[in-house]
């Protein structure tokens, strides 16, 4: 986001006050001349052109006598019905005494058009409004749009300003030597058991990790838990379905009891099974707040004792530990900014660019809370 107001030069704001004003002036001139008189006007007039357009080919010249005559009745019938206090009557009168008449042209029924206007004007009214109240929702929309992006860009400038009073000679090794251990362990110990174990039993393992709501697996396809549930095929480690599927029929046809339905099952899901790996069981770096690592790695030490090597189990639980045993808070604050600040934005945190967009994001954000307001 850049330091403009917005990339088409708009103020949100000022475009809320300003169909605000639009609409309040839209309002009022429907009730300067009253609602239900500028509603009869405009009805009228839509009936009126409405006459116009669907009769000025029949009821013309020596036309269709009937539908002359049906246009008259018609025409005549909607001028003698309206009220007395219905705006540009007149309007209406002079078109019907100008279409009364035993002949009628093209001429007449354009000239009877321009006698509508000062009717064509209170259906304007109306018009007016509803594009009023329309503008209003679009500039409420944007303005709440531009809110929600400007308060994003707050907490990133915030957190920005934040890592500029980090730490950044602070020994971060003491977080990152602990971690880099266990996530190669964990690497190496799931490598070494999708090799080993059965399908069934890794996804099997997958499918239980639901009860961890820490540990994000992407679950496996249905279609292909059944498969390795109910098949021999299924006993089989997922590096030797993934080589089955690479089988002609007939070659496979030696190794799978049916063929066609390890192809339906197996071979459709491969980019699932070729992409399942250590990531959701990794700790990461930089790594997660303190009370994220704790919990994750708490959820993490139940859910790789299943598989994992005693020595990768035991670095997770000193990793649980980093937020006790060291100053976490602030390593974990140096960790970051070291890893995430670019020398752009170390050069703009020391020259007070960061400061100086931070308090014009804010005076923003006050000016569109105002104006929703």
């Amino acid at each position: 986001m850049s330091g403009d107001v917005r990339a088409d030069g708009g103020d949100p704001a000022e475009r809320l006050a300003a169909a605000r004003e639009e609409l309040q002036a839209a309002e009022e001139s429907v009730k300067a001349t009253g609602e239900e008189r500028v509603a009869d006007a405009a009805d009228a007039y839509r009936t009126a052109t409405d006459l116009l357009d669907r009769y000025v080919d029949t009821a013309t010249g020596t036309g269709d006598f009937a539908a002359y005559v049906e246009f008259q009745d018609r025409f005549l019938g909607l001028v003698d019905d309206l009220g007395d206090d219905v705006p540009a009557a007149d309007a209406f009168e002079e078109a019907a005494e100008l279409l009364d008449k035993r002949r009628l042209s093209e001429d007449d029924f354009e000239r009877a058009r321009e006698l509508l206007e000062p009717a064509r004007e209170m259906l304007a009214k109306l018009e007016r409004r509803d594009a009023a109240e329309e503008s209003l929702r679009a500039a409420e929309s944007d303005a709440r749009r531009r809110l929600k992006s400007v308060e994003e860009r707050i907490e990133e400038l915030e957190r920005l300003r934040a890592f500029g009073k980090a730490d950044l000679d602070a020994p971060t090794e003491r977080l990152r030597e602990p971690i880099e251990a266990y996530d190669e362990g964990i690497r190496e110990d799931f490598q070494t058991y999708r090799s080993s174990a059965s399908a069934r039993e890794v996804l099997s393992f997958v499918a239980r990790t639901t009860s961890y709501p820490l540990v994000e697996f992407r679950q496996p396809p249905t279609e292909l838990r059944e498969y390795v549930e109910t098949t021999d095929a299924g006993e089989e480690p997922i590096t030797k379905l993934l080589e089955y599927a690479d089988y002609s029929s007939s070659k496979l046809d030696h190794y799978v009891d049916d063929p066609g339905l390890l192809r339906t099952r197996v071979a459709v899901h491969r980019t699932y099974l070729e992409r399942l790996d250590a990531d959701p069981l990794v700790v990461g770096w930089p790594p997660p707040s303190a009370d994220r690592l704790r919990h994750r790695a708490s959820e993490l030490v139940s859910v790789v004792g299943r598989f994992a090597d005693e020595g990768t189990v035991a670095a997770l639980r000193r990793v649980r530990d980093l937020p006790r045993t060291t100053d976490y808070e602030r390593l974990r604050t140096a960790a970051t900014a070291r890893t995430e600040l670019s020398d752009d934005a170390r050069e703009r945190l020391q020259s007070g660019a960061v400061e100086s967009e931070l308090a014009e994001r804010r005076a923003e954000r006050e000016r569109l809370r105002e104006a929703l307001d």
